[in-house]
């Protein structure tokens, strides 16, 4: 008897993303973060905030996610962010495109707020696109959501939600080619 998997019954998985106000974690700051729950029955949990980083966003950063001082004025700080973030992804394993750069301001962020740093296992979407389907131009997340033809959202790329929804749809596409080359 052959019983198929689908892909997030391999999980959970909890799929985030972060923007910043730079590139640097151990320099620069979080300014929003997105993440959706997947349980095994496929079952999903969104989370998103703006984040208050405690200094001022620069331009060039606010010209790729647009994102101003003003947007993040009255936001929670990260030390009321994190726990929330945190408890959601509890269990699962944290899946984010480029993943080195999200997790380290993740773990950064953590570490600067005093709270527990995520111990739990993590996969990279860029590195699993590049399994998956080879030989592709380029593996950014714009790029993979124009070849695979994946659904438009409301919300603008490098905006940490629309990436994240992306981020789900290229998981799923990702794990069902792999399946299917392991069966």
């Amino acid at each position: 008897m052959n019983i198929e998997k689908t892909w997030h019954e391999l999980g959970p998985f909890t799929v985030f993303d972060v923007e910043t106000t730079g590139m640097s974690p151990a320099r620069d700051r979080i300014v929003e973060i997105a993440a959706i729950h997947v349980d095994t029955d496929g079952h999903m949990t969104r989370f998103h905030s703006l984040v208050n980083p405690g200094v001022p966003i620069p331009y060039q950063a606010s010209r790729v996610h647009n994102i101003s001082d003003d947007m993040v004025a009255d936001a929670p700080g990260f030390s009321q962010i994190g726990p929330r973030f945190m408890d959601l992804a509890r269990g699962s394993t944290l899946v984010a495109h480029n993943a080195r750069f999200d997790l380290g301001f993740l773990q950064e962020s953590l570490f600067r707020t005093g709270q527990q740093l995520w111990k739990g296992n993590t996969m990279d979407t860029l590195k699993l696109a590049r399994q998956a389907f080879k030989g592709l131009p380029s593996y950014s997340l714009q790029n993979l959501r124009i070849a695979l033809c994946l659904p438009e959202f409301d919300g603008n790329a490098h905006r940490a939600y629309a990436d994240v929804e992306w981020t789900v749809h290229l998981l799923a596409r990702i794990l069902d080619s792999l399946m299917k080359v392991v069966r």
